[in-house]
């Protein structure tokens, strides 16, 4: 099971290690490459690029497994981007979205549902503003 430095640290010091000891086990490990915070997020971030937007990944990076912002950028900055807009229109054809039939109030909900996704509220209307007509009249 691959861990970020910050999460061996977190575990080690739950089961109560001295903190000396701690730093030590985490410099052995990292010195024999078992522990490698670059390779976590590349790893992270491709495995989960197509489900999920940019901005989610960097939180569940940064405040679930601690890793700091700069190496998630430099990673992010080394992999090819992801269209988020394909993943926008993805989520919207899973929920059946069809503009001619949908009211303002269920729009209202799968914008807010895509923002909570983390992805940009210009993209989100750019897609739904994009929506071709054979797609708006399917079913």
């Amino acid at each position: 099971m691959d861990r970020t430095e910050a999460q061996l640290r977190e575990k080690l010091l739950q089961e109560e290690f001295a903190p000396e000891l701690v730093e030590e086990a985490v410099a052995y490990v990292k010195s024999y490459g078992y522990l490698d915070d670059e390779r976590y997020v590349r790893n992270y971030i491709e495995y989960r690029k197509d489900q999920k937007s940019r901005r989610q990944l960097t939180q569940e990076l940064q405040f679930k497994k601690g890793v700091s912002p700069e190496l998630i950028q430099k990673v992010y900055e080394e992999l090819e981007p992801s269209d988020e807009k394909c993943m926008i229109r993805r989520h919207l054809e899973k929920k059946h979205y069809r503009p001619s039939e949908s009211d303002e109030k269920q729009k209202q909900k799968l914008i807010a549902s895509l923002a909570r996704k983390g992805f940009r509220i210009g993209d989100i209307l750019s897609v739904m503003r994009e929506w071709p007509e054979e797609e708006q009249n399917f079913q």
